[in-house]
């Protein structure tokens, strides 16, 4: 079982000139999983979440605005603010996504994902989550 504590902080490895700010991020150095998917979310009208991942790993990144997640497991639930471009909010696999609010116009959330798209992967409510929690030996 995978708990909001294994939720962390990741700081970006991020350079600075007169350019302006770059921030890159390489996958199994600055995440500690190999990249196979990006998404990005934006114009969030309703609720984006309502959903756990049985074995992907995510990084989120409010890489414009800021965002909200809302994130539980049986326990405990946490709600945490992306509004920094140069860090990201490492998710575990298994930690239920309760809810994504976009809490600036404009904004955007880049998601750099360790598996790609398969929708027999998610678990699609919370009842479902607690019942795949606690039926494991």
């Amino acid at each position: 079982m995978t708990s909001v504590n294994k939720i962390r902080w990741i700081d970006l490895p991020s350079f600075s000139d007169e350019r302006g700010i770059l921030t890159a991020v390489e996958s199994n150095i600055d995440v500690p999983f190999s990249i196979k998917r990006i998404f990005y979310m934006y114009e969030i009208t309703a609720n984006r979440g309502g959903h756990a991942h049985k074995e992907t790993e995510q990084l989120a990144i409010a890489v414009a605005g800021a965002f909200r997640f809302q994130l539980s497991d049986t326990k405990d639930t946490q709600t945490f603010i992306l509004d920094n471009p140069t860090r990201g909010l490492y998710l575990p696999p298994m930690v239920f996504l309760d809810q994504i609010i976009q809490d600036a116009p404009n904004s955007v959330c880049m998601v750099l994902a360790s598996t790609h798209y398969d929708d027999e992967k998610y678990i699609r409510s919370f009842q479902e989550y607690e019942q795949s929690i606690f039926s494991k030996p």
